[in-house]
């Protein structure tokens, strides 16, 4: 079923504007993706300087094909289609600037957060728009190609290894020199997902000694295959990964019991990153103070899961405090502050995903597509996603309307 509020026959117009969360750089198009979409039938409107501070100046978009534009309201206004990096619920400072320039009909693409965020893409859903959230794609073969999430880890999981190295007061190479061996740093993971996996191999290359850990037993052969240590400890930890290859929240009993083995791995260690998300869930905490206090002076953690509550219990989200002399970098969105590539990278996923749901040039939706029912979340004026739905309190069937 095609959506409406798209005049029979006319060109989909697909609209780019300004990321309005502080500090974000990143754009949801860049310059090169414009003719895939010009391709397929789409014209597509940039907001003038939407990627100049990810490096994407306004006439790269125009030798492309895009059609620039002076207002932000004049690509809400004429866009049947538009595509976000973080929407409302991924950016709850000014998400809801946009709101009222929402038409109903309109679809929306972008990280929304939508199990963290529920109240928000309800909000969202009330303006009649139409909502993919691209974060809850389906980790399945054919949908890899549009895994935004594990583009941004990816980047996020590089960043902090390099935030790392700036903020020890030591390298991370061991160095045979004239005045000495210098020893390497040693440096630990805590959580091996995507991010956690490109972390290992940025410490790896940096000459760190790098060691692992998390709860699924089953990534022990991908941390030994980048040459870092893989961290076992006496935990049952069988139910531990979701069938869409996530963490699964554990019992406070199971933490309990791994903050007390995880202590001396964490004080040996003079790097440790936190990267354990749970979609939906506040971060758990990995890393308690008196963890923090037995690390030597000078030591660094780096958490990845600031945003979400922190895997360190003195995580300030935003700060880099330095508790007990020990330095917790607190950065939140690391994407963003590479701003060139992992524009690149999600807009090879945005549009990948675009292109999915596109058919004779037209937005279609076809729910009996896994990859399509998963990521939208609202339609008609009304929250449609069963997981979302149970996030709000709501019966699948019954109304997600606010």
């Amino acid at each position: 079923m095609r959506l409406q509020g798209l005049e029979g026959g006319a060109i989909m117009i697909v609209g780019v504007v300004k990321e309005q969360f502080p500090g974000e750089r990143r754009v949801a198009l860049i310059p090169a993706s414009v003719p895939s979409l010009k391709k397929a039938g789409c014209e597509v409107l940039v907001e003038a300087g939407a990627g100049s501070e990810a490096g994407y100046p306004d006439p790269l978009y125009e030798q492309k094909g895009a059609t620039l534009v002076a207002s932000r309201d004049e690509v809400f206004a004429r866009s049947d289609v538009l595509l976000k990096l973080l929407g409302l619920g991924a950016n709850q400072d000014h998400g809801r600037d946009d709101l009222a320039r929402y038409r109903p009909g309109q679809t929306v693409i972008g990280f929304f957060r939508a199990l963290g965020a529920p109240e928000a893409v309800r909000e969202v859903a009330a303006t009649g728009v139409n909502v993919f959230a691209i974060e809850m794609l389906p980790r399945i073969t054919r949908a890899q190609s549009m895994d935004a999430l594990s583009s941004m880890a990816t980047v996020a999981g590089y960043k902090a290894v390099i935030l790392a190295a700036d903020t020890l007061r030591r390298m991370f190479p061991m160095m045979m020199t004239a005045a000495g061996t210098i020893s390497p740093a040693r440096v630990l993971i805590l959580g091996v997902g995507v991010a956690g996996l490109q972390a290992i191999a940025t410490a790896r290359r940096l000459g760190a000694v790098v060691s692992a850990f998390d709860v699924r037993p089953a990534v022990k052969e991908q941390v030994q295959s980048l040459g870092a240590r893989f961290v076992e400890l006496p935990l049952e930890s069988s139910d531990a990964e979701d069938t869409g290859g996530y963490a699964k929240a554990q019992g406070e009993d199971f933490l309990r019991r791994q903050r007390e083995l995880m202590a001396r791995v964490v004080a040996e260690s003079d790097v440790v990153i936190t990267t354990a998300n749970v979609p939906g869930r506040k971060a758990p905490v990995l890393v308690t103070a008196e963890m923090v206090e037995a690390m030597a002076p000078g030591s660094v953690i780096v958490d990845l899961a600031a945003e979400l509550g922190g895997n360190c219990e003195l995580t300030q989200p935003g700060q880099t405090v330095s508790p007990h002399g020990v330095s917790i970098v607190g950065t939140v969105n690391l994407a963003g502050t590479v701003p060139y590539h992992a524009s690149q990278m999600y807009s090879s996923n945005i549009t990948t995903l675009l292109l999915h749901l596109l058919k004779d040039g037209q937005l279609a939706m076809d729910t009996s597509d896994e990859i399509t029912r998963e990521t939208l979340v609202a339609r008609g004026g009304e929250v449609v996603h069963p997981r979302v739905l149970e996030a709000l309190g709501t019966a699948p069937g019954e109304s997600g309307r606010s």
